[in-house]
């Protein structure tokens, strides 16, 4: 099952970044789809996974995506604001907080998210859930302190329904 699941994901791939549908482009797409299917199929849906899981963790992601893109946007607005203030009201700080993340791609997302949001960078992520953040500003720390941004996260490496 996880070869069949590779070789398509792998295919569809293939055809986004070709752009081309004629007989060559397709033949090669097949090619090189099972190709790295033969190889690689157990990284992507590993021996003994749950693929439903899986799946339900791809799609909570891509759920999760539209929500950080307007935290990077609101972020965005926030750096300018302070950035283009007359009295330039920067706050910066260092922030721990614990999470119940322990899996290294969900640690890694929320690492991730956080240094994608302008004003704050990822110091530190560990296996244990801690993280270690600087902040720009006041409201970026009480922002991530809130929570909202571990939760999504924490919800998509649960997977479960």
């Amino acid at each position: 099952m996880s070869f069949a699941v590779t070789c398509a994901l792998m295919f569809v791939f293939w055809l986004l970044l070709s752009g081309h549908l004629d007989v060559f482009h397709i033949v090669n797409g097949v090619a090189s789809s099972l190709l790295v299917a033969f190889f690689s199929h157990d990284l992507l849906v590993p021996p003994g996974s749950r693929l439903g899981r899986g799946l339900r963790k791809l799609v909570r992601f891509l759920a999760y995506l539209p929500w950080l893109l307007w935290q990077v946007v609101k972020a965005n607005l926030e750096v300018a604001y302070v950035t283009l203030h007359p009295r330039l009201p920067i706050e910066p700080s260092v922030i721990r907080f614990d999470t119940r993340l322990r899996e290294a791609l969900g640690i890694t997302t929320l690492a991730n998210s956080i240094t994608l949001t302008p004003g704050t960078v990822t110091i530190e992520a560990t296996r244990e859930g801690t993280f270690l953040v600087h902040t720009i500003s006041r409201s970026a720390a009480q922002s991530l302190l809130a929570g909202e941004m571990p939760r999504r996260v924490e919800r998509i490496e649960r997977g479960d329904v």
